[in-house]
């Protein structure tokens, strides 16, 4: 008869790389990892949000270490790899979290915005994986989180380029599941629905738009961001390890509709 340690979310001893990790939902995912246990390496463009990120982390007796860095630019997987291996000694969990939108319509959108976020949400991702699998590799151990979104799997007339890096994604995240496994690294992403944050504030306010949310989400609500944080230590802890190339959707039934 199978057994299983009440400790199995614990995730003490690890280290966690997240990319946008300070401001947003990564800044959630900051938290709850460190809570679990995670000591911290986040990378992001500005130092938007390091401050009341290093305060909560170190309130929860872990570690925290920041790198400014545009994560699109030429060799800089390799650096961030660097830096957090140099930090830590080791890397035991990727948060692929940084991400862009940017809305036009079909017929005024242009070619550098299209380039701009896929270049942003799926090339960096990527690199940034592959890089990362070289360390995992090496301690025949890891967890690549990746974040897709409802858009990884509906359309989305405004938001193109977001809509196809979304869609890569889940691609990925199965690719790299399936040559990953035999070195005992899991590799799986969430894909969040509608989350009650800064971001989405404008839609939440739009009275016949969040109208029309509200009565496609079985669970009747926006979801408050602590919804979404379970899901990201169970994946990276080793409640999951016999998970990968999945695609979790967090999003109260969105998708059942």
């Amino acid at each position: 008869m199978g057994l299983i340690s009440k400790n199995v979310f614990n995730l003490d001893g690890k280290v966690a790389l997240i990319t946008g990790g300070a401001s947003g939902l990564g800044a959630n995912y900051t938290r709850a990892l460190a809570t679990f246990g995670a000591d911290i390496f986040i990378v992001s463009q500005s130092k938007k949000g390091w401050e009341e990120i290093e305060e909560f982390v170190t309130s929860q007796n872990r570690k925290i270490a920041f790198l400014q860095q545009d994560i699109t630019a030429t060799g800089a997987a390799a650096e961030i790899v660097a830096a957090c291996v140099a930090e830590y000694g080791k890397l035991d969990i990727l948060v692929n979290n940084a991400g862009i939108q940017i809305r036009n319509k079909l017929l005024d959108y242009e070619d550098s915005d299209w380039l701009k976020v896929i270049d942003i949400n799926l090339n960096a991702l990527y690199f940034l994986s592959h890089e990362v699998a070289k360390v995992m590799v090496k301690q025949h151990s890891g967890k690549i989180i990746n974040i897709g979104s409802m858009q990884s799997f509906r359309a989305g007339k405004f938001i193109f380029p977001y809509t196809a890096s979304k869609h890569g994604v889940i691609g990925l995240t199965k690719a790299y599941a399936d040559a990953l496994a035999p070195e005992g690294i899991q590799v799986n992403s969430i894909a969040p629905g509608y989350i009650d944050t800064e971001m989405t504030k404008p839609l939440q306010e739009d009275k016949v738009r969040n109208k029309e949310i509200l009565e496609h989400i079985p669970a009747g609500h926006w979801a408050d961001p602590s919804e979404l944080m379970g899901t990201v230590v169970y994946l990276a802890s080793a409640a999951s390890n016999y998970v990968t190339g999945a695609t979790i959707p967090v999003d109260g039934g969105y998708l059942l509709r």
